[in-house]
């Protein structure tokens, strides 16, 4: 697409309704995986179960893509993205009823609900990119991505005052920081609900269709897995994301558990898991910047470089918790690059008629890569130790690094 003064207005304004409604929604998130494990342990009364509270969120997201794609690609990205919100907030509530009923089958519902808004918060950053142009796709991208830095990393901190919120309304301890994650999601649909007008979506179809209305696909070729077995760009960018989410899950989902098992205190776990988050959002403009002037292909190789590293340390010094917070800071770091990157790479690998299923079916399966990485993780602690774990994500990321290099030599030879 094509900038122009007016358009380029409405692609201002709608990046700075995506950021306000991200912060919130990042609160929820960081929230919502930390303290998640630990109540799925608490309630459930072994580490094993652990594991679910990020598999039943990611389940959760996986379930939300495809229908929030849907309804972006029909009533456009305000009602898609605000509905998304308004279910997270369903699923923090019934969190909190959950765990003061000590009801583990109803806590993993209640995840899952809670997974739209990690669902909501990844297809906020596709939004960014439906009036931008290919020059600055990258850079908008990550803007979004990079704002909801502020809430993640305050998340995780809930931990603290939690229990004196939950003392103060008879809800047990643990349950006390999703209480910040009612709210966080509710006042984010009404952000998203109130900013984005005109929709980007709707208006970046319009303005296609007024430029070349006999070249859109049709609705039996518009599927996302149709687009992705004729796209090989698409399906690169899709492996990518599916392979970096795996390892982020499966790490970050058990680190709370083995810190808190080897006696670190909740501060140090909230610490830890907030350099992590922080990792993951805040130096996502410098990847978008990278993706839009070097390419988002050595983007990517930028990511899964870092990623390798975190697993590799997190092999060797899980006995320190200075180790395991620096590999958990690369690991955020790794996917950030991975994830802003390959975006940006799908976003222009299709067209904006395309682009809504294609980048639902690409968040279904990135988040079902990440809820096996999260089901698996919780034996893999319990069997192999998290130094096991380390190892057997870095094997993961070992194995696709090769095909980066390969996609990396077949364009530099076709622009040759």
């Amino acid at each position: 697409m094509t900038g122009t003064p007016a358009m380029d207005a409405v692609q201002r304004r709608v990046v700075r309704a995506l950021v306000a409604a991200q912060v919130l929604g990042g609160l929820g998130a960081g929230a919502t995986l930390s303290l998640g494990a630990l109540l799925a342990a608490e309630i459930s009364g072994s580490g094993a179960w652990s594991g679910m509270a990020a598999t039943m969120a990611t389940l959760g997201a996986a379930a939300a893509a495809v229908p929030l794609a849907g309804l972006a690609q029909r009533r456009g990205r305000r009602v898609s993205l605000a509905t998304g919100s308004a279910v997270a907030c369903c699923g923090a509530l019934l969190a909190i009823i959950a765990a003061s009923l000590s009801l583990f089958p109803l806590l993993l519902v209640a995840l899952v609900l809670l997974g739209s808004g990690s669902a909501t918060g990844l297809q906020a950053r596709f939004a960014a990119t439906d009036l931008a142009t290919g020059a600055t796709r990258g850079r908008s991208l990550s803007l979004v991505v990079w704002s909801t830095t502020i809430g993640a990393v305050l998340g995780p901190n809930l931990f603290e005052p939690g229990p004196l919120v939950a003392g103060g309304r008879g809800i047990p301890a643990l349950s006390g920081g999703f209480v910040f994650t009612v709210a966080a999601p509710l006042a984010a649909a009404l952000v998203y609900s109130v900013g984005l007008r005109p929709d980007p979506l709707l208006t970046a179809l319009r303005h296609r269709a007024s430029g070349d209305p006999g070249n859109t696909p049709p609705p039996g070729e518009r599927r996302g897995l149709t687009i992705l077995g004729r796209n090989r760009g698409a399906r690169f960018a899709v492996v990518t994301l599916m392979v970096a989410h795996a390892a982020m899950v499966s790490l970050m989902s058990m680190t709370p558990v083995h810190l808190h098992d080897h006696g670190a205190g909740l501060s140090v776990v909230g610490l830890t898991i907030s350099l992590h988050v922080a990792g993951m959002y805040a130096l996502s403009p410098l990847f978008g910047w990278i993706a839009d002037r070097a390419g988002p292909a050595r983007g990517i190789l930028c990511g899964q470089v870092l990623l390798l590293t975190a697993l590799l340390i997190a092999w060797q010094g899980s006995g320190s918790e200075a180790w395991v917070t620096a590999s958990l800071v690369l690991l955020g770091l790794g996917w950030s690059a991975s994830v802003v990157s390959a975006s940006a790479l799908l976003a222009g690998a299709v067209d904006v008629a395309e682009r809504a299923p294609v980048q639902g079916t690409s968040d279904l399966l990135m988040n079902l890569a990440g809820a096996a990485g999260g089901a698996l993780a919780g034996p893999a602690l319990v069997l192999l130790g998290y130094s096991g774990l380390g190892l057997t994500a870095a094997v993961l990321v070992a194995v696709v690094l090769p095909r980066t290099l390969a996609h990396l030599g077949s364009r530099s030879t076709s622009t040759a």
